[in-house]
């Protein structure tokens, strides 16, 4: 893999901060928000200046029941093209469920939630994964991602899981150190023992970020300082491999320049600290034999590379829709699973689409004011997310339009609902309340008379 060295995630918020700081060789910036045909100014300048540029994916969903969506790969890939990167990154989660594979209403997460590690999971990523390298104009890398829950028999460890989908389908993997340390709090997972079992040779890139703890539960946030274990674990990472790249993610309330360059650079100390330490006898480079983990045999066989069949895809996509659809929709939560945790992750992901529509659609918490948040977190716990977030605002201001009048007591805030909605998709939406949908009804009656 080629050295990709220091890097920064790229955010329209911090582009200025990011183009002035020193020594950043790399930026990764979110595919989903970037428009080929008009990349913003700040990545064009760095592009000139040889900055090399990763577009990171967050929808793809390869860890999901379903095949890869040929449109989403086909976005990938050309903002892979257009901004000559030298491979893109993907991450090993599901985003959706439900739909025809499971005979049941399609969900959205509008987040990336856990695969359980079983064979079937395994074998149904691995394809996936697959059907995306065979898409991608370029190498591709995929990202072990942070969880609040965990599922019940799990057949793999953390790093068994990441060893056998790298050494089936020769994916790269991009190592979020961080992540380690959310799933070393929340499940109990040893950062040091997945970092043993890695297929160290297979790293793109790693990941480096903040989050927070609330009540005994680490919130990966993206929003707040590196901390002190998130260090710790880098440098173990780089005791036993030189990481072609390290980057820092910061996704939500952005510091001042001076506090991200320090962060950058207390992240350039952990890895050459790592260094430092790393065996003279090993060259600088672990050995394939250390970062195997014992693995049993694959019962089916299918641990060569066998492609999953369609009643394993449905057996995962039945899992994931019960999973998806406690967490979205209030079913009862699956058998095997932490209701506390599972509370924790509904809620957080209730304020997570809140907080993304707000940004997505800026009027939204203008027109409502202090009522916005609650009123959307009312909506949310009925309404679940079957699009994105876009398609969420609409649906959302759609659901406040049909209420009864005394939710939005003020004509006013009605009228500047009913005007955005307009704006942005078309007719009025129609009311269900029983009385106007029985008044529609006898004028379609009437009409036809």
């Amino acid at each position: 893999m080629a050295r990709l060295g220091t890097g920064i995630g790229w955010r329209p918020e911090i582009a200025d901060v990011v183009e002035g700081m020193p020594g950043i060789e790399w930026v990764e910036a979110v595919s989903e928000n970037l428009c080929p045909g008009h990349l913003p100014d700040s990545l064009l300048r760095l592009r000139e200046r040889g900055v090399t540029v990763v577009p990171h994916g967050v929808s793809l969903g390869l860890g999901g029941a379903e095949r890869p969506d040929a449109g989403r790969l086909a976005a990938l890939a050309e903002r892979a093209q257009v901004l000559g990167s030298p491979l893109v990154t993907e991450h090993i989660a599901f985003v959706r469920a439900g739909g025809a594979l499971t005979a049941s209403p399609p969900l959205e997460a509008g987040h990336l939630l856990p695969v359980p590690r079983t064979r079937d999971a395994l074998d149904v990523l691995c394809e996936n994964v697959r059907i995306a390298q065979d898409s991608l104009p370029v190498p591709l890398a995929v990202e072990n991602i942070a969880a609040l829950v965990s599922w019940p028999d799990e057949e793999l460890t953390e790093g068994q899981f990441l060893y056998e989908l790298a050494d089936r389908t020769g994916v790269r993997l991009l190592i979020d150190v961080a992540n380690l340390h959310t799933n070393h709090v929340n499940l109990g997972a040893d950062p040091a023992d997945a970092l043993a079992e890695l297929p160290l040779e297979a790293i793109a890139y790693v990941h480096v970020a903040g989050g927070f703890e609330r009540d005994g539960v680490w919130h990966d946030s993206h929003a707040h300082p590196v901390p002190r274990p998130v260090l710790d674990i880098l440098t173990d990472l780089a005791s036993r491999v030189a990481p072609p790249g390290v980057l820092l993610e910061r996704d939500e309330n952005f510091p001042d320049g001076d506090e991200l360059r320090g962060e950058v650079e207390a992240i350039r100390v952990a890895v050459e600290k790592g260094r430092a330490s790393r065996p003279a006898a090993t060259g600088g480079r672990a050995s394939r034999t250390a970062a195997t983990p014992d693995r049993a045999p694959h019962p089916s066989g299918s641990g060569s590379g066998a492609a999953a069949d369609d009643a394993v895809r449905q057996r995962l996509g039945l899992a994931q829709a019960a999973l998806l659809s406690a967490l979205v929709a209030g079913t009862p939560v699956p058998e095997g699973f932490d209701r506390v945790r599972m509370g924790v992750q509904a809620r957080a992901l209730a304020g997570k689409r809140a907080d993304v529509v707000g940004r997505v659609a800026p009027e939204l918490p203008v027109i409502l004011g202090a009522r916005y948040r609650p009123a959307f977190l009312a909506y949310a716990q009925g309404c679940p997310m079957t699009g994105g977030y876009r398609r969420d605002a609409l649906d959302f201001v759609a659901h406040l339009l049909r209420t009864v009048p005394g939710e939005i007591e003020d004509p006013g805030v009605r009228r500047e609902l009913r005007e955005w909605w307009l704006e942005r998709s078309g007719p009025v939406p129609q009311s269900t309340r029983p009385g106007v949908r029985l008044a529609r009804a006898t004028r379609r009656v009437l009409l036809r008379r």
